[in-house]
C-alpha cells in the first residue's frame, strides 16, 4: 500500500511526504502568524511558496533534502483579491503530483476560480483551500468551490483562526464549521492518504509545533 503523509504546521503551511520526495507549501516566518511557528529541522525535496508575502514565503527555514525526486508541479497564477490584483497582487495555485495522485495548494487566492482554473482544479485528489475571509476567500466561497471539484477529493482547510492562532480578521473555526458542513476534526497534525483510497471527506487538521 502506498501512502501519502500530510502533516499541518498551521496558517497554509503543510508538508507532503511519499516515496517520490517530499515538497513544502507555504512556510511562514516566524512572529508573522500569531501563536504560530514553524518547527526547526524541517526539510523536504521542493518548497513551494504560492506568494511572496512574509506570512507564506520563508523557504530558508527548510532545508533541501535531495535533489533527485519524483514529484512533478505546475501553478496557474490568480488574484490574492476580488480585485484582479490591484489590492495585494497576485498568488499561486500550485498542483504537485506524487504517487500518482494530484495535490493542489491553493494559495491566498482571493475569489472564485474562473471556469478554466475549476477545470484544472477536477484534476486534483487532494485540495488544500483557505475559508476563513479578508485575506482570501471566505468559508461560503470555500463551500462554493468544493461543489466543483471531483468525487473523491480530500478537503483540506487552512488560513483559519482558532483560539490564540491565527489573525483576528479572519474567521473563527467554528464559524467557519457553522457555514461548511461535515467538517471531519482530526485531532493530530498528520493524515496518511491511502493513494488506492481517497477519502471524500472535509478536514481540519491540529498545527504540528515542535
Amino acid at each position: 500500500m502506498s501512502n501519502i503523509s500530510l502533516t499541518y504546521y498551521g496558517h497554509s503551511c503543510f508538508k507532503a511526504a511519499s516515496k517520490d520526495g517530499s515538497v513544502v507549501f507555504d512556510p511562514y516566518e516566524n512572529g508573522s502568524v500569531p501563536g504560530l511557528k514553524v518547527p526547526s529541522g524541517l526539510s523536504a525535496d521542493m518548497v513551494i511558496c504560492s506568494h511572496e508575502h512574509h506570512d507564506h514565503n520563508a523557504s530558508s527555514l527548510i532545508s533541501l533534502s535531495r535533489k533527485d525526486h519524483g514529484l512533478k508541479c505546475h501553478n496557474i497564477l490568480v488574484p490574492h483579491d476580488d480585485a484582479n490584483g490591484s489590492k495585494r497582487g497576485m498568488t499561486k495555485i500550485s498542483f504537485v503530483k506524487m504517487d500518482d495522485l494530484v495535490i493542489a495548494h491553493m494559495g491566498d487566492i482571493g475569489r472564485l476560480p474562473s471556469e478554466d482554473e475549476y477545470e484544472e482544479l477536477k484534476k486534483a485528489d487532494v485540495v488544500l483551500l483557505p475559508c476563513a475571509g479578508c485575506y482570501t476567500i471566505d468559508s461560503a466561497q470555500a463551500l462554493e468551490i468544493m461543489k466543483h471539484l471531483k468525487t473523491p477529493c480530500l478537503k483540506v482547510l487552512m488560513h483559519f483562526r482558532e483560539g490564540a492562532t491565527g489573525y483576528d480578521v479572519q474567521e473563527d473555526i467554528q464559524h467557519v464549521m457553522s457555514v461548511i458542513p461535515g467538517v471531519h476534526r482530526i485531532k493530530e497534525p498528520t493524515f496518511e492518504i491511502d493513494t488506492r483510497n481517497v477519502p471524500d471527506e472535509i478536514i481540519t487538521l491540529i498545527p504540528k509545533q515542535n
